[in-house]
């Protein structure tokens, strides 16, 4: 059936192929009401050229040359805050992504810095174009370092471990699979890492516009995975797990073979099962949501459950939690592009967090832990900022 656009421009203006290819559900968008929710939700709205709720207008008018030609999907982070608050429930980011799509492959006006994630992503299996070989160099500082991590047990695998590029290769993020792995040597886990033969999950790529380039990561992780046969696939990045929950499992017959859990919740099982013990504490902390983990995956109570298993623990939330947490702004690739608009949104969110007197912010992502982070330097803030794997180490008994 053809769908009949709004007649308000020539033909020549107008180009229909276009608006239908970034937008099949077309008759979804032209339910928009202009009401404004996107934009009022959208982190980083004010820093646009034109906000979501302008472009999606441009957009029903077929305005090609002008929609493309703004910034506002590059700098989208892809938080689904504006998706998941729309009252026609219009699938807005997938939209902006379906834009960063159709200019990839029509070569049109690509950020120089997605083009080069892509050629390090292709050439060395990750964002940061380093030798993948050295994706252990996190568990060099680990005294003594974990026969587990220098070679694999040869019986059943409980928890095969997934770090992903942040924490694999960025120094500020070393302490999360550090961590870990400790918990996990002391509550008697057999695990295993697939080191230099894990490689980028591929979703800072689908992000980026570029999902023709993920198949062939994804084949070789889940058969990486595979050969482990392991019980349960444990993720500590927010964004790898939402790629092993809803991406990967369109490349493969059948199921994964295994679970796929969030190092959150496969701690929170362990604390429950007693295998972990935790200490007192008496710190009063907030929990920031991970926007992948969060209103992507419904992963809300695990990593509250943790903090609140600590003895002498307090948990006060931020105006903003759960399903309406602000975006610390380290999604989406912007953070590439455009660190200064990370920056704005990163302050925004640190602000909620020192309103509600906590002494450190605690959250399940690393990319979280460095965005939060670097705000909190930068701007001087006295607050600590942890994932929820290293708290569990700092208060495991020993």
């Amino acid at each position: 059936m053809t769908v009949k656009l709004p007649n308000l421009l020539t033909d020549e203006q107008l180009d229909r192929d276009f608006i239908i290819q970034v937008e099949p559900d077309w008759r979804k968008l032209a339910t928009c009401l202009q009401c404004g929710t996107c934009s009022a939700s959208c982190p980083a709205a004010e820093l646009m050229d034109y906000s979501p709720r302008q472009l999606w207008e441009m957009l029903r008018l077929g305005l090609r040359d002008q929609v493309l030609n703004s910034r506002t999907f590059w700098l989208c982070t892809q938080c689904y805050a504006c998706q998941v608050r729309c009252p026609r429930d219009i699938h807005i980011a997938e939209t902006m992504r379906r834009l960063r799509e159709w200019a990839v492959a029509n070569d049109y006006g690509v950020p120089p810095a997605l083009l080069q994630l892509r050629q390090s992503v292709s050439t060395n299996y990750n964002i940061l174009n380093e030798d993948n070989q050295t994706r252990l160099i996190w568990a060099q500082s680990l005294e003594p370092l974990p026969a587990q991590l220098k070679e694999p047990s040869t019986g059943q695998i409980e928890a095969l471990l997934y770090t992903g590029c942040v924490s694999a290769l960025y120094p500020m993020a070393y302490s999360i699979p550090q961590s870990l792995v400790q918990t996990l040597e002391q509550a008697g886990v057999i695990y295993a890492a697939m080191g230099g033969e894990e490689w980028c999950c591929g979703y800072p790529l689908f992000g980026a516009g570029m999902e023709d380039q993920v198949a062939d990561l994804a084949r070789h992780n889940i058969e990486r995975a595979q050969a482990f046969a392991p019980q349960t696939m444990v993720v500590t990045c927010s964004s790898c797990y939402h790629t092993w929950k809803h991406l990967y499992p369109d490349y493969v017959d059948g199921d994964l073979g295994f679970e796929v859990l969030h190092a959150s919740e496969y701690l929170a099982h362990l604390i429950e099962e007693g295998r972990i013990k935790l200490g007192e504490l008496r710190w009063v902390v907030t929990y920031h949501d991970p926007c992948d983990l969060g209103r992507k995956n419904g992963v809300y109570d695990p990593p509250r459950a943790i903090i609140n298993s600590v003895p002498g623990m307090q948990l006060r939330e931020m105006i903003n939690n759960r399903e309406d947490a602000l975006c610390c702004g380290g999604g989406g690739d912007v953070a590439m592009m455009e660190a200064d608009v990370v920056e704005h949104i990163a302050e925004r969110r640190l602000a909620q967090a020192v309103a509600t007197g906590a002494e450190a912010i605690i959250s399940s992502c690393q990319q979280c832990k460095r965005t939060l982070l670097q705000a909190a330097r930068k701007s001087r803030t006295r607050m600590r900022v942890l994932d929820v794997t290293e708290l569990v180490w700092q208060v495991m008994e020993k």
